[in-house]
């Protein structure tokens, strides 16, 4: 089998792909799971499209793979992709048919209206499958009212205010699914609290590491792979559970460091820094004054 996946450049190809007739508009559609095609792809199959897709799906007992994370749908969750993201589908012989939804947009049906450039601000269309978010049932009976609405006006009411009324629609969609995932990031305390305690133990050992100077500085990227989290996801929990992206955590830890070192040890500056994992002493300097207002040897001195 081929590694390279099926790219679908248009909503008219998905239709074929999924045995549906061609879509009433060429540049958005609203699909149900049930009208697809009852001889699905059995085993793998890898898909990358060039739209954005915004997807309920329940009743499923076959695997979505983004990266190396399994997820199954077997509750109904809502996730949504942009163009040109992998998604990777395992499906079993005896795989039954999922229920729910996909809404396709093609972003042309975007251009020249104010939504072109600020759907790039929803930063859930980066996270992963696993990152999806569980919908109650009052919230999914939102979602699925206002995609009805952009489904009646461009299969009954093409003319031209139908394009400013579906991106009102589609906006408010996003507005919905964002507040959805603020409550999600507030009512699973028990595990983000478990997570930032996590957090801090990498830290510790991160900072204790006898390979501090070869490893360098801890990075977003290092965090999200070892919590085999997206980066957008790490950022959007850690804003809601402490405020702060996840560079301004990081730096936070550092400083909390440097002045660790600062205040019971005799290391010089530029010792600090090395063994903190920068690679010039002046960098360290010019980041612990713009976190604290004040130099490394200005904080040593405050002490005596």
């Amino acid at each position: 089998m081929s590694d390279v996946p099926i790219r679908i450049k248009t909503i008219s190809e998905f239709h074929s792909l999924r045995g549906l007739p061609k879509p009433k508009h060429p540049l958005i559609s609203v699909l149900n799971f049930e009208d697809m095609a009852k001889n699905p792809v059995i085993g793998q199959q890898r898909l990358m499209f060039d739209f954005y897709m915004i997807s309920v799906k329940r009743d499923m007992n076959h695997k979505y793979r983004y990266g190396q994370q399994d997820y199954d749908f077997d509750e109904g969750v809502l996730f949504c992709m942009a163009p040109h993201q992998l998604l990777t589908i395992m499906r079993e012989e005896n795989a039954k048919n999922p229920t729910g939804w996909s809404l396709l947009i093609h972003p042309d049906f975007l251009w020249n209206t104010p939504m072109a450039t600020a759907i790039k601000k929803y930063e859930f269309f980066d996270y992963s499958v696993n990152e999806a978010l569980f919908l109650s049932q009052d919230e999914e009976t939102i979602i699925q009212q206002i995609t009805d609405n952009i489904r009646q006006e461009y299969q009954t009411n093409i003319d031209k205010f139908s394009q400013n009324i579906i991106i009102s629609q589609l906006e408010t969609l996003l507005n919905y699914a964002e507040r959805f995932y603020q409550r999600q990031f507030l009512t699973r305390h028990k595990a983000h609290h478990l997570f930032l305690e996590k957090l801090e133990i990498l830290f510790k050992n991160y900072f204790e590491s006898r390979n501090l100077k070869e490893q360098g500085l801890p990075n977003v990227q290092l965090l999200s792979e070892q919590f085999n989290m997206s980066q957008y996801y790490m950022r959007s929990l850690l804003k809601n559970l402490t405020g702060q992206t996840t560079q301004q955590y990081i730096h936070e830890k550092l400083i909390e460091k440097a002045k660790e070192k600062l205040s019971t040890t005799e290391l010089s500056v530029s010792e600090i820094a090395y063994a903190l994992g920068f690679e010039h002493s002046q960098s360290f300097s010019k980041l612990f004054k713009a976190k604290t207002d004040i130099s490394p040897l200005e904080f040593r001195k405050s002490l005596i």
